[in-house]
């Protein structure tokens, strides 16, 4: 009777202490992973973006806002990687409050149409990494102070592997000669991690994907992507994981050099992949980056 009696009262509380746990909405895969590092099992999150989707040109759907309004807390990148602010959007149309994970980020800056904007992707260094998880670290106790010390631990662990991963990064990229340094892409994602860890990075498209969707790349650029591969006698370039591949490939072949394989940008992979944490794509980049550049 006893035992019947304790597995009823374990039934009628448990969906009571689910019900209590509050509810974190991400933009992107990346940050979705840093804040599950940190939040653990005491936050749900939940990601906008699923793996292989581009926040430059993601348009938000109806089960988009169903979510946000479902959420306690929204967490978003900044700098304008989610294009049309639509991170914002939906915070300000479900009336939620929202977070910026870039806050303290030093920002390169990129030219677009002769202006100047803040690179958005700054995730590519482990220390801007660190910074997206004191953020979201200080936000999450914020929310829910009851857990703190489990945030504070599971953050100083993280804040350990970045540093960890940067110290790997080093080691690793010291193989290729700085002269052959020059990381060719799709896009200008790799701005951060270029200056970093000392690299040359070029692209066909500008910050933003939203350029060669809209058929934006001009044959000007195009040129020039060639001209700067030839220039450095670089022998492998780089096709990023969001980005339709034809206009790399074009291009390797107009320059006369092999593509090195593909590399997680603007979101990580799927779940199974080696890409599908943080520091795992990270690593999965250096990889194919070393391979094709030493």
């Amino acid at each position: 009777m006893f035992i019947r009696i304790t597995l009823f009262l374990l039934m009628f509380c448990f969906p009571v202490f689910a019900a209590s746990l509050k509810t974190v909405t991400v933009s992107t895969t990346q940050i979705y992973d840093i804040t599950k590092n940190v939040a653990g099992d005491d936050v749900r999150v939940f990601s906008i973006l699923a793996p292989g989707q581009d926040p430059h040109t993601y348009t938000p759907v109806p089960a988009d806002m169903d979510r946000v309004k479902s959420s306690d807390l929204l967490i978003e990148n900044g700098f304008h990687l989610e294009g049309k602010n639509w991170m914002k959007s939906l915070a300000a149309d479900a009336r939620k409050p929202i977070i910026t994970a870039t806050d303290g980020v030093k920002p390169l800056t990129l030219e677009t149409g002769g202006e100047k904007i803040n690179d958005p992707h700054s995730w590519f260094t482990p220390a801007n990494a660190a910074v997206y998880v004191n953020n979201i670290t200080r936000a999450l106790i914020k929310l829910s102070p009851e857990h703190k010390d489990n945030f504070i631990m599971r953050a100083k662990l993280y804040l350990a592997e970045l540093r960890a991963l940067d110290s790997w990064i080093r080691k690793e990229v010291s193989v290729i000669p700085p002269s052959k340094r020059i990381l060719v892409t799709n896009h200008d994602a790799f701005g951060y991690f270029a200056h970093e860890y000392g690299f040359v990075n070029t692209a066909p498209v500008g910050w933003s994907t939203g350029g060669e969707v809209g058929g934006g790349v001009t044959p000007q650029r195009r040129e020039a992507a060639v001209n700067s591969i030839r220039q450095h006698n670089v022998k492998t370039i780089f096709v990023e994981t969001t980005i339709n591949p034809k206009l790399i490939r074009e291009i390797a072949k107009d320059a006369g050099v092999r593509v090195g394989g593909t590399l997680y940008s603007d979101s990580m992979g799927d779940e199974g992949t080696p890409g599908e944490t943080y520091i795992g794509m990270m690593r999965e980049n250096v990889i194919k980056i070393v391979r094709g550049l030493r």
